[in-house]
C-alpha cells in the first residue's frame, strides 16, 4: 500500500469516528421510558415517565414536569429533585382520569439548577395502549392492610364494579 492510500484510509478512519461523536452530550438526561399504570386495585391511573442520566447535573437539580391533563382543565405539573447519585430519574404524574387509548398527551419537562437557572427542556407525548374504562370509579379495596373496600363489594354478596362515566367524550 503506498503512502498516499494509508493517509488517505487515516483520513477516512477519522471522519468515520468523528462522525460516531455523541450529538446529545449537552443533554445532562435523555427519555428511557414512558408508560400508563393502571391500578384496577386502588381505581387510579398515572402516567410515569424515566429518564437516564447522559451528563452531568448540578448538585440540587430538579424537573418541573407538566402533564396534559385528559379530563381537561387545568394541566398536572409535579417538581423533582434530582439526586446527584441517581443514574435514572422516574418522574410520576397525580392520578389521572379520562385516559383515552392510542391518544398522545403532551408533556413538559424543564431540568432545573438550585438558582432556577434552566439546564435543558424536553418536550414529549405519552399514548396509552389502554383506555380508562378498564378502571372501576371506586377503589376495590381501602386501608394499609388491602381491606375490601365496602362502597364495591356490598353485604349482601355483590359487587359494584361501575365504571367513571363523568369523561368527556
Amino acid at each position: 500500500m503506498t503512502a498516499h492510500r494509508k493517509t488517505l484510509l487515516l483520513a477516512a478512519v477519522i471522519l468515520a469516528l468523528a462522525g460516531c461523536q455523541r450529538d446529545d452530550i449537552e443533554k445532562p438526561l435523555v427519555i428511557s421510558g414512558k408508560v400508563f399504570i393502571f391500578n384496577y386495585r386502588v381505581a387510579q391511573a398515572t402516567a410515569v415517565i424515566t429518564l437516564a442520566r447522559n451528563g452531568t447535573l448540578p448538585d440540587e437539580s430538579y424537573v418541573e414536569t407538566t402533564f396534559e391533563n385528559p379530563a381537561g382543565g387545568a394541566p398536572h405539573v409535579t417538581r423533582a429533585k434530582i439526586f446527584p447519585f441517581w443514574k435514572k430519574v422516574t418522574v410520576e404524574s397525580p392520578p389521572m382520569r379520562c385516559i383515552a387509548q392510542d391518544r398522545p398527551y403532551a408533556v413538559s419537562m424543564r431540568i432545573v439548577d438550585a438558582g432556577g437557572r434552566e439546564l435543558q427542556t424536553i418536550d414529549t407525548t405519552i399514548v396509552s395502549s389502554q383506555d380508562q374504562s378498564i378502571l372501576p370509579s371506586k377503589p376495590l379495596v381501602v386501608g394499609p392492610v388491602y381491606t375490601k373496600n365496602p362502597e364495591v363489594f356490598k353485604a349482601d354478596g355483590s359487587a359494584d364494579y361501575a365504571q367513571d362515566l363523568s369523561c368527556p367524550k
